[in-house]
């Protein structure tokens, strides 16, 4: 089988692309380079995709002994994942850059490109299972990463191959030793790759501008204090408020309002929802038959939790929570899993948070 072997530079995609040629597949590594200066991509652990990352990544290809090849894709980034988090933000939604970049840029801006070339499949270094053209939790529960896969299609997935996801990343770093890659060792990239120093907040308010506005607690209607801009907060945030209050309290944040530039905020037994609506799913296979039950994590770190799944308006879902859940912000996923232990790490689809 041709193959293109995503590249980034670091050790998931190294090991993944060593193992499809182990597996006698014809492999051609590719770097995407997605920043117009790259030099600013990297801080450590932080980020990825800078000029270091792609000679790390050639490194490795050389050592495999296949064609690499780097693709400028940093237009087509900038537009599909970097101008889409800052608006969705401003919109007082919460995104999630990296499963926006796994749809719009990794497999379809890439396998596009590769399937028009002639390869057959990407091979990336996700820490996810297929299995029968399914998409599966990988065996490693700390590296999963299926969550922020759950948007692909099945004709995505069908050109998708993800060698790791049956082992440890403790595996994966020892068959990189044994190889003698260099980037063995190298950290995991961490946060959001175009925010290499982490600060989201200051990296949207250069975007935004201070937008100020008032924060309200929700029980009594009071304003507690002021802020620069709603971008700055996301559903279910405790720390860095802004706001005292006397009864020493924790206070969460409950809703945005963009254009009142309001910020709602109340106590924990506020925070809680048991009710998501969503927007249209998408779906990994066949489109399941409603009403289902099913297993739903709605953050990327997060816990899953058990639901039943109806039809909404407009196309989309409802999922009735098993346990309310604090933090569910419009704009993220709600990933659906399937309910039972045996096929519970089995990928249903995913659906965008409208509103809890």
């Amino acid at each position: 089988m041709r193959v293109l072997a995503a590249m980034s530079g670091g050790v998931d995609s190294a090991v993944a692309a060593a193992l499809a040629v182990d597996a006698g597949h014809d492999v051609t590594g590719v770097h995407l380079a997605l920043s117009p200066d790259r030099q600013t991509l990297r801080s450590g652990a932080r980020g990825c995709c800078s000029v270091e990352d792609a000679h790390d990544a050639r490194r490795v290809a050389d050592e495999l002994g296949i064609p690499f090849y780097v693709w400028d894709l940093a237009e087509r980034f900038t537009e599909d994942v970097v101008d889409d988090f800052v608006a969705e933000y401003a919109a007082g939604r919460t995104p999630n850059p990296c499963l926006r970049c796994n749809e719009r840029i990794k497999f379809t801006a890439v396998l596009d490109r590769a399937r028009a070339l002639g390869f057959d499949a990407v091979v990336t270094g996700h820490h996810a299972r297929l299995e029968g053209g399914r998409l599966r939790r990988s065996v490693d529960a700390a590296k999963d990463q299926s969550y922020v896969l759950g948007v692909l299609t099945a004709e995505q997935l069908a050109g998708a191959a993800f060698p790791l996801g049956s082992m440890t990343k403790e595996r994966v770093r020892a068959i990189a030793a044994e190889r003698g890659f260099a980037v063995a060792a190298k950290p995991d990239s961490h946060d959001i790759c175009f925010i290499p120093d982490g600060d989201t907040r200051g990296f949207l308010t250069r975007r935004l501008g201070a937008r100020p506005g008032p924060v309200v607690d929700a029980a009594t209607g009071a304003t507690l204090g002021t802020h620069e801009g709603t971008h700055g907060f996301t559903v279910g945030q405790r720390r860095g408020l802004g706001v005292a209050v006397g009864d020493q309290r924790p206070r969460y944040v409950l809703s945005i309002e963009p254009v009142t530039r309001t910020v709602t905020v109340g106590t924990a037994d506020l925070a809680g929802v048991d009710v998501v609506r969503t927007g249209r799913p998408t779906w990994t296979g066949p489109p399941p038959q409603l009403p289902l039950r099913a297993q739903v994590q709605l953050r990327a770190h997060g816990a899953p939790v058990g639901c039943q799944v109806t039809a909404g308006p407009g196309g989309g879902l409802v999922l009735a929570l098993e346990q309310p859940q604090r933090g569910v912000a419009p704009g993220q996923s709600a990933v659906l899993y399937a309910p039972d232990p045996v096929r519970g790490d089995l990928v249903l689809g995913q659906a965008a948070v409208a509103r809890p």
